[in-house]
Formats: structure tokens, sequence, C-alpha cells
């Protein structure tokens, strides 16, 4: 499609005319800050779905066509980018991630994300306990399970305390145990007169004494209840470590993201970081954030204080307030662990969750609710619906989040009542263990993602990183693609597929239902925010596979690069180094690329002659490295090249 001045004019001021002046409000006649040519964007706009050139002015697409129409409109300080053939995307977003809790912890976290075997895992953890001082703990805190690793195994008690007998080692996998070691026992003081706490278990010897295995029976409450007990960063370091983990998921390509909250992150102490971030301008993602309740027999009173003070879509483009959840009320509330029976919730669930329901609807603040099973989203329905029937829910974006095993009955009712799901790749993550215990025909549609769209109901995608399964987008796309867990385990048939362009419309477009704000993003056209990444590989041609190790190798955010590698990197702005200097992330802590696509990457770089960025600095290595392989040892070319990161 060609884009003309005169055309573009014309578009524009159709689309002002039809949207509000919060959506498309810029000069009639914008001069582009920013060119990006020779390009294959894949725009998501049905009425203009291919372009290999778009302009930018203020932050928003202001001309999407082709190169000699969208370059007639640049000026002298127009910036002009040469994609170089580069597959583009509208900038992916995350309906369900805990990016304000993990950007606090991200720099004191070692990521097994990706990690391909348990002996690589385990000199990354000897590497980091060497490097940590006295008294912080070493903590793998989620993002990767037993069986992506060739050993299909955990490691055990003994392999801990022997690579860290004194340095206090915390792991966490997934919602169904977490591993300390004797020093981490010994920081958190459990011992043998330590009681279980409701819904978990302290696994003890034949004496009565924990062995360092915390199991969730069945919420992981005593898992997040230990790991809370470690040092935690100061606000300096927290700022830093927030950047980093936007940086982090700005590589993979992912510009914006609907927190969901989560345990122990406290409104409004823990968003502090957050909006300090915001008032600097240091925010690299759009970030809508939803209110989690935090006390047992307390979330009604929660709610009635927020509702008095916050409004939902207060903020701005970059930061705003999105609603209620995912904790509405804790007897709602269906951690799932697949290693166990399914959980019943109390009789008290309906009494409890009504009210607060009433009241969000009253107020017209959008929720969302953690659900796992059918049996939990049938009963909140219940209790949906007899509210709706006082208080109608027309114009309020509310949804379940997970519903792993929804009934067609209870997708009938999301759909009658106008609400959504938001689907999660945790299945990626725990297919095998929900196999073992249900069988294999009961997996082949859990979640019942295809049938969901096809009864109408709003679907959209997300990770829920970063405690379960891993902030990756990649590994969602390619779950949704392939039906295979991270493990390799085919788990659907194919007509319960997706093909990429519908499960890439889940990553953009279809998540600003959400956040309500459809209209606004996730598309690359005309008057929409100017948010893209441009990929390491075209995601509609590659092989399935190889759809989990595409990252972005330049991203885009309003218009600004905030991500660049490979030719891109010197677009990009440096951060300073993470902080502290222990930190996990100085040393290559972040989601690792399995060994073919590392070995991709180098045979691509080298045959295009470019060189390639270091993802914490935002500075090109030359290409000498070639033939350097990088391992879980942080030590070797980069430290010769004096970067304390990889390039990948």
């Amino acid at each position: 499609m060609s884009v003309t001045r005169r055309q573009f004019i014309a578009s524009a001021a159709a689309l002002g005319a039809a949207a509000s002046s919060e959506l498309f409000a810029m000069s009639p006649n914008p001069t582009p800050d920013l060119i990006l040519v020779n390009g294959k964007f894949a725009t998501l706009d049905r009425a203009n779905p291919q372009a290999d050139a778009v302009a930018i002015a203020d932050g928003r697409f202001i001309a999407v066509g082709e190169r000699q129409d969208v370059m007639k409109l640049a000026a002298s300080g127009t910036r002009v980018i040469d994609l170089n053939g580069r597959r583009a995307i509208p900038g992916l977003i995350d309906s369900h991630m805990h990016i304000i809790r993990g950007g606090l912890n991200y720099n004191m976290e070692l990521r097994w994300d990706g990690v391909r075997s348990l002996a690589d895992a385990m000199r990354m953890l000897k590497a980091q306990v060497d490097r940590t001082p006295a008294p912080q703990w070493v903590r793998v805190v989620g993002g990767f399970t037993e069986h992506q690793f060739a050993e299909k195994r955990l490691p055990t008690i003994a392999e801990l305390n022997a690579v860290a007998p004194d340095t206090p080692v915390f792991i966490l996998h997934l919602y169904d145990r977490a591993m300390l070691n004797g020093a981490a026992l010994r920081a958190v003081g459990y011992n043998k007169d330590t009681p279980n706490p409701p819904g978990g278990e302290i696994v003890r010897d034949g004496s009565g004494n924990p062995t360092g295995l915390l199991l969730a029976k069945p919420n992981a409450t005593i898992l997040y209840a230990t790991l809370a007990k470690g040092p935690k960063l100061p606000a300096e370091y927290q700022k830093n470590s927030t950047r980093h983990f936007m940086r982090e998921v700005n590589r993979l390509g992912v510009t914006g993201v609907i927190d969901a909250g989560g345990g122990y992150q406290n409104y409004p102490d823990d968003y502090q970081i957050v909006e300090e971030l915001h008032r600097e301008g240091h925010l690299t993602v759009r970030l809508a954030y939803n209110l989690f309740t935090q006390k047992p027999k307390e979330e009604l009173r929660d709610f009635q204080n927020w509702t008095s003070s916050v409004r939902p879509g207060q903020g701005d483009d970059l930061y705003r307030h999105n609603g209620a959840g995912e904790m509405l009320v804790y007897t709602a509330a269906d951690f799932e662990d697949f290693r166990v029976e399914r959980p019943d919730m109390p009789p008290s669930m309906e009494a409890d969750l009504e009210p607060v329901i009433r009241l969000l609807a009253e107020k017209r603040w959008p929720w969302r609710l953690h659900a796992t099973y059918d049996e939990t989203i049938t009963r909140a329905l219940d209790v949906y619906e007899k509210v709706a029937r006082d208080v109608p829910f027309q114009g309020l974006n509310w949804f379940f989040d997970h519903a792993e095993t929804i009934s067609d009955r209870n997708i009938d009712r999301i759909a009658a009542l106008g609400g959504g799901i938001a689907v999660q790749h945790r299945m990626a993550y725990q297919g095998e263990y929900f196999v073992e215990r249900y069988g294999a025909k009961a997996a082949e549609a859990t979640p019942p993602v295809k049938k969901m769209l096809e009864r109408g109901v709003k679907v959209g995608a997300g990770t829920d990183a970063t405690r379960v399964a891993s902030y990756n987008p990649w590994v969602s796309l390619y779950w949704l693609t392939t039906g295979k867990t991270v493990g390799g385990m085919a788990m659907y048939p194919q007509a319960n597929l997706l093909d990429r362009e519908t499960a890439l419309r889940l990553w953009t477009e279809a998540n600003t239902w959400f956040s309500s704000e459809v209209g606004k993003k996730g598309q690359i056209q005309v008057g929409q925010l100017a948010d893209l990444a441009v990929l390491s590989a075209d995601y509609f041609s590659v092989p399935g596979d190889e759809i989990q190790d595409i990252t972005a190798v330049m991203t885009v955010l309003g218009g600004k690069v905030v991500y660049g590698d490979a030719e891109f990197g010197r677009h990009a702005p440096e951060l300073p180094p993470p902080m502290p200097d222990w930190s996990p992330a100085r040393h290559g802590s972040r989601y690792q690329p399995r060994p073919q696509a590392q070995a991709r990457t180098l045979a691509l770089n080298t045959a295009c002659g470019c060189a390639s960025s270091c993802g914490v600095h935002g500075h090109a290595h030359a290409k000498a490295w070639t033939s350097n392989v990088p391992t879980a040892d942080e030590s070797g070319f980069w430290g010769a090249l004096g970067c304390s990161c990889w390039a990948f």
C-alpha cells in the first residue's frame, strides 16, 4: 500500500474524527523523528497487512507503507534506520507478568530460564556462590522446569550442600517445591520444632529435622514466605534492578506488560521504585498494573480503600492503573500444582467473593481472577451471574487468568457475560506433570485456546513470569503453535493448535482489551503508539521448534530505541552496570539460548559481517568472536574483551 503525503494527511484526519483526542492527537503535518526502511513489517492491520517502511513522529506511527512514499516525509532532522530486510512486528504485550515484583529482585536472582542441562545449571550456581558475599543468598526463583534439563531431574539437597556449604541457596521450582541447602535452613531458622504451616510441608528426616525440601500442599504460601525471609536490595539497587529486567524483556521484543500484582507486593509501598522510574523517564515497557489484596479476611477492606483513592485508567500511556486482582479473595485462589490432587475451594468462597465483585462492578473497576480449574471457575461464575443481575457488567473488561481445565459450558458463560480469558504457557513447563496425573487425552486441550476464540471470548496471552514459567514470550508462541512443552513433549493435536498469525495477535492487539486500550497500540498502524520489535529470525518462516529461539535485534517504544543488538547495538542507550557488583545479572544470568541457537546466531552474524552488541551495556563487540561460544561460566572470551555479559 503506497502512502503519499496527501493520502497520509487525509487518513490522519479521518482517524482523528473517529477516535478520541487521547488516541490520536498530533499536528496535521508532522515531521518524522524516525523512519525505518527495508523491513518486512507484519502490521497486523488487516487493511494494510504488509509494509516495508514506517515513519514515526511524537511517539506514534504517521505512515506505514512503501519506502519510496514514506521517505518523502523525511526532513533534515529525521533519523533513518535500515532494517536490512529483517522481520518487524508490533511490540509484544504480556497480559500477565509480575514485572514490578520481578524487577525489584532481578539483580539478586540467578536465572535458569532456558538452561538445557542440570550440569550447566550447577556450574552457574557454583560460580555465583563463589562471588556472593555473606550474608547474601543465591536464589534461583522460577522460570524453569526439570523437564528442560537433559538429565530430567532437579538437583539433590546433597548436591546443593556440596557446592555451597556456607552460602544460603534457595531454589524455587514452579508452584510445587523449594529446595534449601543447610546454610539457608540455618538462615531462615527452620528446625525440628518448626511446625508445618497450613497448606505446606517442611519435609523431615527420620529424626524430625528439616531436610531442606519444602512442598506446596496445595498452595505456595510456604515457598514465598520462606523466600521473603532473605535479604532485600536497597532502593538504589532496586531501581537499577528494575531497569535491567525491563532491558531483558526488551531484548525479547516486549514493549508492554499488564502487571498482575503478586504475593508480598504491597500497594503503594512496593510500587515506589517503578513510579520513580516513570517520573525520571526510565520506563522502557508500558505498564498497566492491577492491585492484589495481601491479607486473608481483609480483602474487601483493601478494595474499599483502593476504589476510594485510585481509578482505572489513572496515569498515562506508560504507567496506568488497570483494576483489581489477580487475587480477589484468598478462598477463591486454586494454586495449581499438577503433582497433587486438585484442591477444593472452601465453602465460604462465594460469600467472600460476592461483596468484592459487587463493589468492583458498582465502582466500574475491571478485575481479573486467578483460576486454574473448571470447578473454581464454575463457582466464581455463579457469583458473577448473581451480581450481574443487579449491576450490569457491560463496559467492564473483567477476565479469568489461566483456566487450564475450563469446560465448554463455562466458556459460553464467560462469553455471555462479556468477559475474557488470559492464558499463560504454564503447561509448557508442567505438561508432563499434568499428563502423569490426568492422562494424555485430558491434556489435549489444556487450556482450550482455539475453542475459546471460536466461541467469541476475548483471549490474550502472557507468561505468568517470573516465579512459575519464564518471561520469554517466544516460548509461549512456540507452545501455542507447536503444542510442545519446553521438554519437547507434544501435548496437543493439530486441531487444537493456533496458526502463527493468530498466536501473534494474542500477544499484541488482543491483549489491548485486557488493559482497556483497544486501538491505541498492538498494531503497526497510523495513529497507534509506535512500539515494535525487529526480530533475529523471521517468526513466520522459521521451523516451529526455532520459534523459541527468537529474540529482538532492535526494540522500539514510542519511537525510541530501547534495545539494540547486532548491527543495531549502536542505536540503543547504555545502562549503568547491574548493581551490586556480585549480581548474577553481571554474569550472563538471563534467558539462555539453546546451543543450536547460539551456533545459528554466530553463523548469521559472521555471514552478514555485523557486530554483536552487549545487551547490558549497549555497545558493540567486533566480529572477532565468531569462533568463541560462551558457556555457563562467565570467564573466557567475554572476560578477555572486558565485558561481563554475553552477546546473545
